[in-house]
């Protein structure tokens, strides 16, 4: 299937998604783990005729503690249209699991789409991985630690590419460092399941789920867009110094602040026409989806 490129097709997107409202999933609630938890699902959206298409894989925030899959805005909307096969998936959350397990979920469930997204129409060697929030910190330390992928069978090769949306968390230390020297000088109640609990509570495991602590030249890693909320200092130093970690490495990365928005909106508006940061999204998608495998 030819993809369309988005930035000639976003108006026609936006009115046919306020005409029609979101698209269906074309499946819902997959397992990708056999008589697995209940969170342990995905859903997959995909156009009419679906055939070698490229795959967007979402990750939902919510803190690593709420959130589910139908999160989703106007994404599978505007991705189906442009010729993509969209899947969101759920896992399971803190503080049933430990965060290792909780990545391990994703990685599992990623694992699932690489083997089993062809029957859907999708191309298993263009697949994106993108998420918001914390779910912005799952794609990143998926696209840069390769021990999850390569459990599953998954090549960094065959990823075509890492979107996380305002993310606070590529540099654990610096985020908790950072968060609790604020509370500290204005007084605040220390947190009780910050992010120094959620990671962990080992100074040990807070660097190996930390992006940047994986990031080196050599391994593949794909190219990344991140996308952050300027307003915020954190989620903006956060990309910042991410961005720095994969370009000394030689790895392909634009970082963009949007001003006019926050956190949230930042998420729900991409596929808006006009929005900069769905141009940016674009302008990425595009050239790397067109790509076919060697």
């Amino acid at each position: 299937m030819k993809i369309i490129p988005a930035l000639v097709i976003a108006a026609v997107l936006l009115s046919d998604a306020h005409a029609q409202g979101q698209v269906a999933p074309l499946k819902s609630n997959i397992p990708y783990i056999e008589s697995g938890h209940e969170r342990q699902v995905l859903d997959i959206y995909a156009p009419p005729g679906a055939r070698n298409c490229p795959v967007m894989f979402w990750i939902h925030g919510g803190g690593w503690e709420v959130g589910d899959k139908s999160d989703v805005g106007l994404k599978p909307t505007v991705l189906v249209e442009m010729g993509f096969i969209f899947v969101s998936t759920n896992y399971r959350l803190l503080p049933e699991v430990g965060m290792d397990v909780l990545i391990g979920d994703v990685a599992k469930s990623l694992g699932w789409v690489h083997r089993h997204i062809a029957q859907y129409g999708g191309d298993p060697k263009r697949i994106f991985v993108g998420g918001h929030s914390a779910g912005a910190q799952l794609a990143a330390i998926l696209c840069t630690d390769d021990r999850y992928l390569k459990k599953e069978s998954v090549p960094f090769g065959d990823l075509r590419g890492c979107i996380p949306v305002d993310g606070d968390t590529y540099d654990i230390p610096k985020i908790i460092l950072t968060a609790e020297h604020r509370q500290a000088i204005y007084g605040g109640k220390m947190f009780t399941f910050g992010h120094r609990q959620k990671f962990g509570n080992d100074p040990e495991k807070h660097i190996d789920f930390s992006a940047v602590t994986h990031v080196a030249k050599g391994k593949g890693i794909p190219p990344f867009l991140l996308l952050y909320f300027s307003g915020n200092p954190d989620t903006r130093a956060q990309a910042e110094i991410f961005a720095t970690r994969l370009r000394e490495a030689n790895i392909p990365v634009k970082a963009y602040g949007k001003s006019d928005s926050n956190h949230s909106a930042l998420n729900n508006d991409l596929g808006t026409p006009g929005d900069p940061a769905t141009d940016e999204f674009y302008k990425f998608l595009d050239p790397l989806a067109a790509e076919t495998a060697e």
